[in-house]
């Protein structure tokens, strides 16, 4: 991390709270000492059962997750965040010394909004939180939307009710991430029109996404695994090599 970094100083909403989920104090106290500066409210757990605790406990509106932990490692403290109803909304930004590509790919996959490898600036990472929580901001606006400006969309046996953000397929409840829902909305709003990346990019993860341009096929494929009765061959998201993906049966 940058030592150097001089907080801005500039206000966010106080009702913002962080969590910090790191085994390595110093890393904590940076965190702490300059998001502070930024506005935010930070508490901070040390392991991984003490983090899952906590987000139960502080209902924080983002988690800032180590990957590597001692008792219970980062992407399993991952995994349960998604499944307790509690905290499976809380978006989640992981850092961790693996840098590689596959690394990123299967912390994305299970789950996280961002991931960022140590070292790093604080400028990027501050500006990384803000980006998410942009995010997180839009997509709340959308389920606070007026049901009777919200119509069903169908597509084939897929069906998805915006009014109370519920996805079915043939009847059988599908449960969808937050973003994975984005997508899936975008996807039943455009059938049959194909999507290319940076489009796809803007409208689900938004113009001042900083994160691995990669996140897209993260996300399909995870979305197809939902969907898709035989996820290995798609039927309904289909890819359009080098340019996007489209919705078609």
């Amino acid at each position: 991390m940058n030592e150097a970094y001089a907080p801005t100083g500039r206000e966010t909403q106080p009702s913002l709270k962080v969590l910090v989920i790191d085994d390595e104090e110093s890393i904590v106290d940076l965190i702490k000492l300059g998001l502070k500066y930024e506005g935010f409210q930070v508490e901070a757990a040390f392991d991984g059962p003490e983090g899952l605790a906590a987000a139960q406990r502080i209902d924080p509106d983002l988690i800032i997750l180590d990957s590597i932990l001692p008792g219970v490692d980062g992407l399993e403290v991952l995994r349960q965040l998604r499944l307790n109803p509690i905290t499976r909304d809380v978006p989640v930004l992981m850092l961790t010394a693996k840098g590689k590509v596959q690394d990123k790919v299967t912390g994305l996959e299970t789950g996280a909004d961002d991931y960022l490898a140590k070292p790093f600036s604080f400028e990027e990472f501050v500006a990384r939180i803000r980006a998410i929580l942009r995010r997180q901001q839009r997509s709340r606006a959308q389920e606070g939307m007026d049901p009777t400006q919200s119509q069903i969309l169908q597509f084939g046996d897929l069906q998805l009710n915006p009014a109370t953000r519920e996805v079915t397929r043939a009847g059988r409840p599908i449960d969808l991430t937050a973003t994975e829902y984005n997508l899936l909305y975008l996807f039943m709003s455009h059938p049959r029109e194909v999507l290319d990346r940076k489009t796809i990019l803007n409208r689900v993860w938004g113009y001042d996404f900083l994160g691995e341009t990669n996140i897209i096929e993260v996300y399909v494929r995870y979305l197809r695994e939902k969907i898709e009765e035989t996820p290995s061959t798609p039927r309904l998201i289909q890819t359009i090599r080098g340019v996007g993906y489209v919705l078609k049966g």
